[in-house]
């Protein structure tokens, strides 16, 4: 289908019935905006509490109790008084919320629970709108593995959505092999457009949202740094896994796959332009070297030496391993000829875990040398432009040199497009500054 978008709204701007009515103008605005995947009603303001969170809650009580009577009654009120500032007389929300109450409490299951922010807020969208309501369980689904069945909810959605002049479905949740609701991580609802999106074969996945796109790097480092105007997949990618939070990193990967390209708008400010993500294919230099610069904390080095282990066939297979049996994640494993490194999230080798894995990796591998760095963080410096330009890294490393940080490990990606340095923990703000001042020109130093 040609000259056709999807838009996705997060919970931020479709917390109350003020904001589902900016919604409304927005997918009205465009008559190309015919599906809305939609996000349960997040924060109305700072200490609010997300209706998914108050679900879980529902769905402890319930396992607990047998009831959820104390739980689902800020949901009800919640739901009650969006539906009230919409002015939806004739909307029989209080039976459908009798219904909702009744199944978590007869289905006992945390999925089941966790899905019905989204399933509520649709099914009032929907009516706001007059357009068709389509259940997520219909379209979206997962195989007996738990994993997302593409060939089998592109299909679904191609044939379910067609007809459809408009349609608002509930995003975060799918149906598993066995007729059961089952969803996706938290911040899900991303994945859900995104699958949408490809499954219509859409010109456009409009990811609404409470920012205006993506910055070059965390503004609570940098004061006001640069908006990204156009980026690529493979950068966001890099950013979204290092940190970058605007939208959920598993989102990319369907309208990627698909060709179709992603814009973040701001639901409260419509008229800004966004970010646009495109495919690489259709992606062009925007001329800064620099995309943006991301980062986490916490992660633990575990470094092995072992003379001439480039000569022993199978050294890093038998570590990976070990890190396979005891079911933990690697980020990166930088390497030299009789040395190997092993980053790992800090959060992974709490309660003793770290010398168990020690021990087991020098019971596989018997490294002459084993050094463990703790507290690091890791910091990404990411754009396409990196790849034709002479002396990049130099001017990275001697920004960090200026600015008194220092390098722990150098991780550079096969696609040349990122540079992952290691630094102490309480270097990372100092380190994301220096980068950002040395690759965007007239940005002002936040002191």
């Amino acid at each position: 289908m040609m000259h056709l978008k999807v838009c996705k709204f997060g919970g931020s701007s479709l917390a109350d019935g003020n904001n589902i009515r900016r919604a409304a103008e927005i997918l009205r605005a465009d008559e190309a905006r015919r599906f809305a995947v939609v996000s349960a009603p997040g924060k109305r303001f700072s200490g609010d509490v997300k209706i998914t969170d108050q679900l879980y809650e529902c769905y402890r009580e319930a396992a607990e109790k047998g009831n959820c009577d104390a739980a689902f009654a800020p949901v009800r009120r919640r739901f009650v008084s969006i539906v009230e500032e919409l002015g939806l007389e004739g909307f029989d929300i209080a039976g459908i919320l009798d219904e909702v109450e009744r199944q978590i409490v007869e289905n006992k299951s945390s999925d089941f629970t966790a899905s019905r922010g989204e399933y509520l807020n649709a099914r009032i969208i929907a009516a706001f709108l007059g357009w068709e309501f389509v259940d997520a369980q219909e379209i979206v689904f997962f195989n007996e593995r738990g994993q997302f069945d593409e060939k089998r909810s592109y299909r679904l959605i191609a044939e379910r959505l067609k007809h459809c002049a408009h349609a608002v479905i509930p995003g975060f949740y799918g149906m598993d092999a066995w007729g059961c609701v089952k969803t996706f991580t938290r911040g899900g609802s991303d994945i859900s457009g995104s699958i949408v999106a490809r499954g219509l074969n859409a010109e456009l996945y409009e990811n609404w949202t409470d920012v205006s796109g993506f910055l070059a790097c965390d503004p609570r480092i940098v004061n006001d740094p640069r908006k990204i105007e156009i980026i690529s997949f493979k950068e966001l990618r890099e950013l979204s896994y290092m940190g970058a939070n605007v939208l959920h990193a598993d989102a990319i990967y369907p309208v990627r796959k698909g060709d179709i390209p992603i814009r973040i708008k701001n639901t409260f400010r419509p008229e800004d332009e966004g970010t646009l993500i495109l495919p690489s294919k259709k992606y062009v230099s925007h001329g800064n070297l620099v995309t943006g610069i991301a980062g986490k904390k916490d992660f633990t080095v575990i470094f092995l030496e072992k003379q001439l282990m480039n000569a022993e066939i199978g050294f890093a297979r038998k570590v990976l391993s070990v890190l396979e049996k005891d079911g933990i994640n690697f980020e990166h494993m930088p390497s030299g000829i009789d040395t190997l490194s092993l980053v790992i999230e800090s959060r992974y080798l709490a309660d003793g875990v770290l010398d168990t894995l020690i021990e087991q990796i020098k019971a596989a591998v018997h490294p002459d040398y084993v050094r463990v760095l703790e507290d690091i963080a890791l910091v990404a410096t990411v754009g396409h432009g990196m790849t034709a330009s002479i002396g990049t890294s130099a001017r990275l490393f001697t920004a960090l040199s200026q600015a008194g940080v220092n390098v722990r490990m150098i991780d550079q990606g096969s696609s040349e497009i990122n540079i992952i340095v290691g630094i102490d923990n309480a270097d990372y703000e100092k380190c994301v500054r220096a980068v950002y001042y040395e690759f965007f020109s007239g940005a002002e130093a936040e002191e």
